[in-house]
């Protein structure tokens, strides 16, 4: 026997309501009283009733299904935005097509053309050339032309000249909260290591590190601010190469959680211990800051609300709410092991 499929008249049917009801219980598109949405939710658990998204697609000209385009998913940083992002797409009943480019623009640019053709109601964009100091004419024009035919949202990101929506963290607020604990615990010797100087992350921290340095009245040596990449590589790297010079820092600001570890972790091999002889900073506060020993104080960056919030924009420009270009998240200092008074 072929049982028959159950479709939004039969669930109207028997709640005794209009399938316009049922429809924006489904789409959560309008207030629906609750004894009544609490009816039909139980009548579509019931039957396990399934909306066609086929037939929504071609009748609302919706996918339901938004684009997240990333640089690096190995990068705990991403993960955890996604994680964000993956929980407020389904509360909002979005399915997602995530994009990883590896770094690579020519990727970014492919997936901008793939999303397209996938006709996604949005895209999320992070990383790549939307952090770059100097994006081309060329690279910056590509994400303006997608934003002009689909929602698009850049997350921790900027395109100059652009007015695109933005959903960030504030950075250099956080760059200054990191270097004012440093200096309110006595330290006056402080370095700052790590990050691509082409970055505007990076930038965005090493301006407003020395800024705070120079309104104490402290020097900030040119060898003290080094710059790699963003790896417990770098930070190991960068590490040595202060510990080898004549004149030591008696703090570290890291431009990021890994390059702290990798900082934490050369010290420690070369016998200088934290933070009793070197206080360490690092910034982001992915899971790995509390994994080690000791744990990182760092800035964190809220990824899950960042993650979240970039979602709730977007579903408003889909639905074509008139939404504010910037939303800026508050940075928030967390207080552990790997920094103490001088």
């Amino acid at each position: 026997m072929v049982l028959k499929q159950v479709t939004i008249y039969d669930i109207a049917h028997e709640a005794r309501v209009s399938v316009a009801t049922v429809s924006r219980v489904l789409n959560n598109t309008a207030p629906v009283k609750g004894a009544t949405r609490d009816k039909i939710m139980e009548l579509i658990h019931k039957y396990q009733y399934q909306p066609n998204a086929l037939a929504r697609s071609l009748s609302k000209k919706e996918t339901g299904t938004i684009g997240v385009i990333v640089p690096d998913i190995t990068n705990p940083f991403f993960p955890e935005v996604f994680s964000g992002i993956e929980k407020e797409a389904r509360d909002k009943g979005y399915t997602f097509l995530l994009c990883d480019t590896i770094g690579s623009y020519e990727r970014e640019s492919q997936y901008l053309n793939i999303l397209r053709e996938k006709q996604v109601d949005g895209i999320l964009f992070m990383g790549g050339r939307i952090n770059l100091s100097r994006c081309s004419a060329e690279l910056a024009d590509e994400v303006q032309e997608a934003a002009s035919r689909t929602p698009l949202v850049l997350i921790n990101g900027n395109l100059p000249g652009n007015s695109l929506h933005r959903v960030y963290i504030d950075e250099t607020m956080g760059a200054e909260m990191a270097t004012r604990h440093l200096i309110g615990l006595g330290h006056r010797e402080i370095a700052f290591i790590g990050g691509h100087d082409n970055m505007s992350t990076t930038a965005q921290k090493v301006r407003a590190f020395k800024r705070v340095m120079r309104e104490n009245g402290l020097d900030t040596p040119r060898e003290w601010v080094l710059n790699e990449d963003f790896s417990i590589e770098s930070g190991q790297l960068l590490m040595k190469r202060l510990l080898e010079g004549a004149r030591k820092p008696t703090a570290v600001f890291c431009v990021n959680d890994f390059t702290a570890v990798g900082a934490v972790k050369t010290a420690t091999r070369a016998g200088y211990r934290v933070p009793e002889d070197i206080s360490i900073i690092g910034f982001d506060d992915i899971p790995l800051a509390t994994a080690i020993n000791p744990e990182l104080t760092t800035v964190s960056q809220k990824m899950e609300t960042l993650g979240r919030i970039s979602v709730q924009v977007l579903h408003k420009l889909i639905g074509k709410e008139k939404v504010k270009k910037q939303t800026v998240i508050e940075p928030e200092l967390i207080v552990r092991e790997s920094t103490s008074a001088r």
